[in-house]
């Protein structure tokens, strides 16, 4: 009798993980959706990548120069599209839980889009998320067993906070993408440097901090928007990526550990930790 028992038991676990994948992987799931516009925007294809020069530094500050070249991307070719791989952990409020998460995502140049894909564990449950970012505005859903919506967010204040992170992944992931003539800089002091970049009528300022080596080791931003649990806008805080433990990923030098660090006045605190894994640049059309 025990036997059979477990045997039912064992079967209808079977049976619920079977249906779990499906919904998590299946036409109809933030994965798919993942995949269907990553493949179409990779479809676009790209033009031949022509090599940064020297010269295409000039019009920067001395700080934003040398960060470009230390990372090595003068004599490499123009970026126009990356996909990046990372693991980490995420927590949605100071004294929350951290979450484990694996993440990927595809940034698009040359037509601004960036599409980030994750999942994790919450109490054994398995949870998915999707931001996209495309055609100038911004969505993010994050569901939990594949199946019930916990949060969503779209509208202006999410494509604004959107676009921060789009050049935020410049800075971090794609330094040559910093040429853009479109960016307009400031040199505050021989170690920070201000930016402003726009894109689909939203401008973002934001201000990056070197280090002697040249590195990139903070940039911080006061125009973005922190939301709740099930993604309701609450307000807009100053939001910091300190970045780390550079190392090279092919031929380009990056930092491999950063946080994602809400200023709030109750208290500063970090709501993401990840670690970059793997950095491609101007992926083919599958």
């Amino acid at each position: 009798m025990a036997l059979t028992l477990a045997i039912v038991l064992a079967g209808a676990a079977l049976f619920i993980w079977v249906i779990l994948q499906r919904l998590a992987y299946g036409p109809g799931s933030l994965r798919a959706a993942y995949e269907r516009d990553v493949g179409q925007a990779l479809a676009r294809g790209a033009p031949a990548a022509a090599l940064v020069a020297d010269a295409d530094l000039a019009h920067l500050p001395a700080p934003v120069q040398r960060y470009l070249r230390a990372a090595g991307v003068v004599g490499r070719p123009r970026v126009h599209n990356f996909r990046v791989r990372m693991r980490g952990r995420i927590r949605n409020g100071a004294d929350a839980p951290w979450i484990p998460l694996t993440a990927e995502q595809y940034n698009f140049v040359d037509e601004p889009a960036r599409f980030f894909y994750l999942k994790g564990s919450m109490k054994m449950i398995p949870v998915h998320g999707y931001h996209q970012y495309a055609g100038g505005s911004a969505t993010m859903t994050i569901k939990a067993a594949a199946l019930f919506r916990v949060a969503e967010a779209a509208g202006r204040e999410t494509t604004q906070s959107e676009t921060v992170t789009l050049f935020n992944d410049m800075c971090v992931m794609a330094p040559a993408t910093l040429i853009d003539p479109a960016i307009k800089w400031d040199a505050l002091d021989a170690r920070t440097t201000r930016a402003l970049f726009t894109n689909a009528g939203y401008t973002i300022s934001a201000d990056l901090s070197f280090n002697d080596a040249g590195e990139l080791t903070d940039f911080v931003s006061e125009d973005r928007y922190q939301t709740q649990p099930d993604g309701k806008i609450m307000r807009r805080l100053r939001w910091s990526t300190p970045v780390g433990h550079y190392r090279s990923f092919g031929a380009v030098r990056l930092p491999s550990e950063g946080q994602g660090r809400w200023h709030d006045p109750e208290g500063e605190y970090a709501y993401i930790e990840l670690t970059i894994d793997d950095v491609q640049y101007n992926v083919a059309p599958r």
